[in-house]
């Protein structure tokens, strides 16, 4: 199974929604359709603020990254925050996620972006090994912090 990468478009819109919604309920994440279709339409749509790509083959993906842009003056420039990554519970454990992960950055570069950085939960050893494998690092002295508006 392939781990190539497709820039999102509207088309797509049911699809990755469908695997959103999994991935919410899975990470047990409250959400409603109607906030889903709302964050994920504007970035298959062209949004400047961030994009969808979905993972194997478009008409029947099998996992997804949602990215968001920013500017980071740290990093001189334009970075990027994977928000989400989903790949099926089916086919997970083939290196799909590590291929995709490696494959975005050198896709996200060529674009002009200077990092791109992610959140993970400190006890998912997992998820952890997984982002390492993929030549992401923690940053020990710094912690992820939110305030929702």
């Amino acid at each position: 199974m392939s781990a190539a990468l497709t820039l999102g478009k509207p088309e797509h819109l049911d699809r990755v929604c469908s695997l959103c919604e999994a991935f919410h309920a899975e990470a047990g994440i409250t959400s409603t359709d109607e906030a889903r279709y709302a964050g994920i339409a504007p970035l298959l749509e062209g949004s400047p603020y961030g994009a969808i790509y979905l993972i194997g083959p478009p008409r029947a993906p099998i996992g997804y990254m949602a990215i968001c842009f920013g500017w980071s003056v740290e990093f001189g420039g334009l970075d990027a925050i994977i928000d989400e990554l989903y790949v099926r519970p089916g086919v997970r454990g083939r290196g799909i996620a590590t291929e995709a992960l490696i494959a975005l950055p050198r896709a996200l570069a060529e674009g002009g972006l200077r990092a791109v950085h992610l959140e993970v939960d400190r006890e998912n050893t997992a998820a952890r090994k997984l982002y390492s494998r993929a030549g992401f690092a923690a940053r020990e002295n710094n912690i992820f912090m939110s305030r929702r508006l």
